[in-house]
């Protein structure tokens, strides 16, 4: 009686099959090294994404207290009398001034994000060159 083989494991079975049909073989670490570098682009724009945001954060607090500053001076010019027209031009000099620098202050915060968001849209269209380049490497390799 002819003893019967092992019986094989089920990707030796979806190997066999795969090599009878005659289908493409899986690079599996060439996919993995695709993943990783995809992985490390958004870990690279995470960190650009963070840094623009701490630094947008210190900025305005640096602002908030520049601010401060500024309404405690105002603030104790107006406690020595003084005639109506002064109030009033102190007033007036501290609203346009109020102004200016929100103004000011809002330029510069649309400047960091503008500037944070750019740095990681540039990290991630690199990674798409690249993987659309190995892609095609990867056509012309079968081709």
């Amino acid at each position: 009686m002819a003893r019967k083989p092992q019986s094989e494991s089920l990707f030796d079975v979806f190997a066999r099959f795969g090599r009878d049909l005659k289908m493409p073989q899986v690079d599996v670490d060439t996919i993995l090294e695709h993943h990783r570098k995809n992985l490390e682009a958004l870990e690279k724009t995470a960190k650009a994404t963070a840094a623009g945001a701490s630094t947008l954060l210190e900025r305005q607090r640096a602002m908030l207290e520049d601010s401060l500053k500024e309404i405690t001076q105002i603030a104790e010019s107006y406690r020595t009398p003084g005639a109506p027209r002064e109030m009033i031009a102190k007033q007036t000099e501290f609203a346009r001034r109020s102004f200016e620098t929100a103004v000011k202050n809002a330029g510069e915060v649309a400047h960091i994000v503008k500037k944070s968001g750019a740095e990681s849209l540039d990290i991630l269209r690199e990674r798409i060159k690249e993987a659309v380049s190995e892609i095609r490497q990867s056509y012309d390799k079968k081709g």
